[in-house]
């Protein structure tokens, strides 16, 4: 593994000297892919765009961004920035194996593609996800091996929406609301419970490495991260299901209603996500990691059920007469 890290770190070595002209730009690429540019781009989609793709991508970026949280947590693996410091560019927390940010674009983006069922589409999100790994090496934030296994693990997450889509989709699609419910909680429950399992057999993490300085704050890092996805996975899944039953917005409209939506609908979202930061203490973990919870539940239940509820209330869109819960290509 050490001859990994030193090739990785001297090819970055190399691109920062070769090319200082390219922080600027890869800082904004790498921005792209962090989370909170998600969390900001996928609610357009979904409430002015594309409802049923808008649900897709959510749904499949929350378990992209859950699973790496977890992976993250588990290998302890540093970043190069940790072993050498003077290479960091950019700013990252926790753990580095693997790469979020390239995980998460390839999950999110190689399902775009294959929605989108065109053909040149294809060039421009394999182009983009490979500068947004080239991004992560120039910044000094990731190894190689983080950026490959994040590649393969967001194409992983991408075959099994595949495979759940032909292989169980229809027998779900007619399951009553609570047994799809059920199917809901049980997602982020289950995986929840991997974790702490799988915690509790690996123990504590190795200090008797020089980058030992690094590790308290990645674990604490790690385990607010798990927090938020599980509650955010949680809400998102919640949500859908609920408004698809109870709501049924649609997302088409004039181009006036579908801004003012993205507007409002931000608006309140900003208000959740730093309102309640700003009131919930941050300590002690025991009270502020449920906190965390409930902030990320709010969150997400407001991104996909109580929106689109006033929204339609408001008369910012119309509704379908007959439920609709999908989530497929079609």
């Amino acid at each position: 593994m050490e001859e990994l890290y030193q090739l990785s770190i001297a090819l970055t070595t190399l691109l920062q000297e070769a090319f200082p002209q390219l922080q600027g730009p890869m800082s904004l690429i790498s921005m792209t892919g962090s989370e909170k540019f998600f969390l900001v781009f996928l609610p357009a989609i979904y409430w002015s765009i594309n409802k049923r793709l808008g649900r897709q991508l959510g749904y499949i970026f929350l378990l992209s961004a859950l699973i790496n949280n977890m992976l993250k947590t588990l290998i302890r693996q540093p970043r190069p920035f940790w072993i050498q410091p003077d290479i960091q560019l950019g700013e990252a927390e926790g753990f580095g194996i693997p790469s979020g940010h390239v995980q998460n674009t390839t999950a999110v983006y190689v399902l775009l593609a294959a929605s989108l069922r065109r053909g040149w589409v294809w060039i421009p999100v394999l182009l983009y996800i490979m500068v947004m790994a080239l991004s992560r090496l120039y910044l000094g934030v990731h190894f190689l091996q983080d950026i490959a296994i994040g590649f393969a693990v967001g194409l992983l997450l991408f075959s099994a929406f595949i495979i759940w889509q032909r292989t169980y989709f229809d027998r779900y699609s007619k399951q009553i609301l609570g047994r799809r419910l059920l199917m809901m909680l049980l997602v982020p429950t289950v995986l929840a419970a991997v974790f702490v399992g799988a915690r509790l057999l690996i123990g504590p993490p190795n200090t008797d490495v020089p980058w030992a300085s690094y590790i308290p704050a990645a674990e604490l890092n790690g385990y607010e991260d798990i927090v938020s996805t599980v509650a955010g996975l949680l809400g998102f899944g919640v949500g859908m299901l609920f408004e698809s039953s109870r709501v049924r917005f649609r997302s088409d409209g004039p181009v006036w209603q579908r801004v003012v939506r993205y507007v409002v609908g931000m608006a309140v979202a900003l208000g959740i996500w730093a309102g309640l930061r700003a009131v919930f203490p941050a300590e002690p973990l025991w009270i502020a990691l449920p906190l965390r919870f409930l902030r990320y539940l709010l969150l997400l239940l407001w991104v996909t059920y109580f929106a689109p509820w006033v929204f339609v209330r408001l008369r910012l869109a119309s509704a379908d007469p007959e439920s609709e819960v999908r989530i497929t290509f079609s």
